[in-house]
């Protein structure tokens, strides 16, 4: 059985939540104004600061998502690796320093230092909130993912835990509470994702004595499943999918390589033979779906090279459209971390621009060490015999549960945190958003700092229920590449306009409105319209999808750069 409730797991998994309910409580006193709840009174040590980029960053989509398709397609999955963190390089040399400079509590801020406009105001206050809801999908969908084996809880229950403690986080302490437990559960996730990968090179590979064989999987029209001919379930006379995830061939012949050295590891995988598994699913005239996993020995060459993964066949595909698709993720991986509002306003917790920069410096050795560190954990999930063949989000968890269970037991419990982390900082951003950006903005008075905190804890809850409530919908996607739409709306509603802003003194208000405003509304509009939407979203086929392909970030970025040119050069003020 793939998942079972374990007692350990549950006692750490305690721990740790009570961990960060009691340092909500601690700091919640130290956070009543709107400067300590939204910013924390810019008074986050620089290196604390960088710390929590990393454990603000390395959200569900990272330890679940990236490692989950590295272990089902190989190499692929760690591209979105080398985009994630090639994307702090604009965030370092780009945005660090102006965006301290700029603002004060949101993105917003930033945009509109220059215009004091309350049209830019809301645009920019309705971007943060649609990106931000975006990005919270992955996450929920990941902490749904958790509970299964943590807890032994259905998908929806996770959601709903998740949800209910960041609620409370955000609504007691703010951007304090926050900070400190994103600080908590990045190095935490470093440091044991590292543990793990030295128990994987420790362990080396070894030949599985019996093929595997196919597995089917009968989901019902009542809702109930059949496992391979039998009533899904643990008792006599029902079956369960079984773990899959073997090495066929070693070079030389050789049953067990024993310990592995970190290049040895990819030589010896190289030259060997990994069983992988194809997936097909046939829909029956009663209603019922029938899903076939086939076993594929594949050599270890064709492992490692890019390109093999459905995803990424735009790099060796013949179709114009695929390779664009392709292009398109890069580039909005490449641009959507400047643009994520969660990252943006963590800019605001430190004292001033040189802190800005020297907590971004920390937060990309992180990040860049733990995305060395996922390629790793991926292909040794892909040969531990642990993995659950029907979800690449389990690969990570599923690993450290076939070394220890006690590593089992802290490494959920530190993807959970890492899940509440995020979640937070996403659900304080659009709470931002609504207090002091959109309602700021309609209201005929200025707020002061006592309304604007308690409109955001508002906002906190309602933006909770509907994050609760969009995990369970997108239940069936890997999150990692639900967050790369998260990026393409991200960088085609944001990115133009700050950019713009900074570097081009040609820049009108109403240039800045309608960049974000078409940048956000393509995107979305593309998204929703793209194949990969209609057959896991809609169920309908996805060839009768309107748009080309599924990424719109290489449409979509280049034309909210155009319409902020354009309308800027139309609304400029004449001498």
């Amino acid at each position: 059985m793939i998942y079972h409730p374990s007692t350990l797991a549950v006692a750490i998994f305690l721990m740790f939540v009570g961990v960060v309910l009691g340092l909500s409580f601690y700091l919640g006193r130290k956070a009543k104004s709107s400067e300590g709840y939204f910013a924390a009174h810019g008074q986050i040590p620089w290196f604390v600061n960088g710390v929590a980029f990393a454990g603000d960053y390395l959200s569900a989509a990272s330890f679940l998502g990236i490692c989950g398709m590295i272990a089902f397609y190989g190499y692929d999955g760690f591209l979105y690796s080398i985009g994630f963190l090639g994307g702090w390089v604009v965030a370092l040399f780009v945005v660090a320093e102006p965006m301290k400079r700029l603002g004060k509590f949101t993105f917003a801020d930033a945009l509109n230092s220059k215009f004091n406009s309350k049209g830019i105001q809301f645009v920019a206050g309705v971007s943060t909130l649609v990106v931000s809801v975006f990005y919270l999908i992955p996450q929920m969908v990941g902490a749904g993912v958790l509970v299964q084996p943590l807890l032994g809880l259905p998908h929806w229950a996770g959601v709903l835990i998740v949800g209910a403690v960041v609620i409370f986080i955000v609504v007691t302490a703010g951007m304090v509470s926050t900070t400190w437990v994103q600080f908590l559960k990045g190095s935490l996730l470093v440091a044991f994702s590292a543990v793990l990968t030295v128990m994987i090179l420790q362990r080396g590979f070894e030949v599985q004595s019996e093929p595997p064989q196919p597995q089917t999987l009968t989901e019902l029209a009542d809702g109930s499943e059949i496992v391979n001919g039998l009533p899904k379930g643990e008792g006599e006379g029902e079956a369960t999918l079984a773990s899959v995830g073997t090495i066929s061939k070693l070079p030389d012949g050789k049953a067990k390589t024993g310990p592995l050295g970190p290049l040895e590891f990819f030589s010896t995988l190289q030259e060997s033979e990994v069983v992988l598994w194809s997936k097909e699913t046939a829909t029956d005239t009663d209603g019922s779906t029938t899903t076939t996993y086939t076993p594929k020995p594949t050599p270890g060459s064709q492992i490692l090279r890019p390109g093999e993964n459905p995803k990424f066949k735009g790099i060796r595909s013949d179709k114009y459209s695929d390779k664009l698709n392709f292009l398109s993720l890069m580039l909005a991986l490449f641009c959507g971390t400047a643009s994520l509002p969660h990252i943006l306003i963590r800019y605001y917790t430190v004292k001033d621009g040189a802190a800005a920069r020297k907590s971004t410096i920390v937060g990309i050795g992180c990040i860049g060490f733990f995305y060395v560190l996922t390629l790793y954990l991926g292909l040794g999930a892909m040969t531990s015999g642990a993995m659950d063949v029907s979800s690449s989000n389990m690969a990570a968890p599923l690993l450290a549960r076939s070394m220890s269970e006690l590593l089992f037991a802290i490494i959920s419990a530190i993807a959970f945190t890492t899940v509440l982390g995020t979640v937070s900082g996403l659900i304080l951003a659009s709470a931002g958003a609504v207090a002091h950006d959109l309602y700021g903005c309609l209201s005929s008075r200025e707020l002061t700092g006592t309304e604007q905190v308690r409109i955001a804890k508002i906002a906190s809850v309602a933006v909770g229920i509907v994050a609760i409530i969009l995990g369970m919908k997108f239940q069936k996607l890997n999150v990692g590449y639900l967050v790369g739409w998260a990026f393409s709306v991200a960088a085609s509603a944001n990115l133009p306009s700050l950019v713009m802003l900074l570097f081009w003194k040609g820049t009108t208000k109403q240039g800045i409105i309608a960049a974000v405003t078409v940048g956000m509304t393509s995107s979305l509009a593309w998204i929703l319209l793209s194949a990969d939407t209609y057959s896991a979203v809609y169920g309908w086929d996805g060839k009768d999808a309107l748009t080309p392909f599924s990424q719109p970030g290489i449409v979509t970025i280049p034309l909210g750069f155009l319409t902020l040119v354009v309308v800027s050069l139309l609304t400029k003020k004449r001498a």
